[in-house]
């Protein structure tokens, strides 16, 4: 049986992914394919490379300095996340906390990384051979949210945040080979993606990138169809939806450290449920 896990971002509600992600590594639950969307791809990196707590310092200590995120960086830097700060200068080899790439490239677990072409609309799914050691400019890529941050350049390309092209990417992973899929969500899985910001942020964008703004205005319904496909299958004993009840107070670019560690702490008690899906070998 061929097993995958998909960690769809969500921004700082990430954090609740990398207590699911904690427990999958101590309770040494493997899997055979991994799909990272935004801020997924970051979590799953380092689920990847074992290197259990790692993500949690990201979002508990190094989210809350002016270089890593803020107002400051999207005035002087046109980006209110500094990306090359996050998968540069912190997690490089010489960096404060950098990626065990070694153990990344051994590890035979696949893995994929979700990102929009800004200036065609298509969606891109780089894999391990995008990623080489202290380039990490896929997850990058993938974590630019429109208009908040500009898309980011790979190989004479730009790109937006994989969610505007495959926001819960698991029928991704049933292509690739998988019987059972794991998708982890950052918010309750009943909650029905608004579109209001979205159109915001698409129009700011759309005279530079008109595709990507055609993407970012069909963003939530095309997630919360992908939610009700996801459930469908769910039913089926295929896909386990992982998903908070709540995500205490936690948005995409909103810090507040006691919360963010409660949010860390349900998913790391909710990852049990994943123990037990996989145990079931028939669907």
């Amino acid at each position: 049986m061929k097993t995958g896990v998909v960690d769809v971002g969500g921004g700082l509600r990430g954090i609740y992914a990398v207590g699911v992600l904690d427990y999958c590594m101590d309770q040494g639950i493997r899997f055979d394919i991994g799909i990272g969307v935004s801020a997924g791809s970051a979590n799953l990196v380092s689920y990847v490379a074992g290197q259990r707590g790692r993500n949690y310092q990201f979002y508990t200590e190094y989210a809350f300095r002016k270089q890593y995120m803020g107002f400051r960086n999207f005035i002087f830097k046109k980006s209110f996340v500094n990306m090359d700060y996050v998968y540069s200068t912190l997690s490089n080899s010489d960096g404060e906390n950098p990626l065990d790439y070694d153990s990344f490239k051994k590890n035979p677990m696949e893995f994929y990384v979700v990102a929009l072409d800004a200036n065609t609309g298509e969606t891109r799914y780089f894999d391990k051979n995008d990623i080489q050691q202290d380039n990490y400019d896929v997850m990058k890529a993938s974590s630019s949210l429109p208009y908040v941050c500009p898309p980011y350049p790979i190989n004479g390309s730009v790109y937006y945040d994989g969610a505007l092209g495959d926001p819960v990417p698991f029928e991704k992973a049933f292509e690739l080979g998988c019987d059972k899929v794991v998708v982890i969500l950052t918010k309750p899985e009943d909650e029905i993606r608004n579109s209001k910001t979205d159109n915001i942020f698409a129009e700011r964008i759309e005279k530079k990138y008109p595709a990507a703004a055609e993407k970012l205005r069909g963003h939530s319904d095309k997630y919360n169809e992908q939610i009700a496909l996801a459930k469908k299958y769910a039913r089926q004993g295929r896909v386990l939806i992982v998903s908070p009840d709540d995500t205490c107070g936690i948005d995409t670019l909103k810090k507040n450290r006691p919360s963010m560690q409660k949010l860390y702490i349900k998913g790391y008690k909710d990852g049990i449920e994943i123990k037990k899906f996989l145990a079931k070998n028939q669907y």
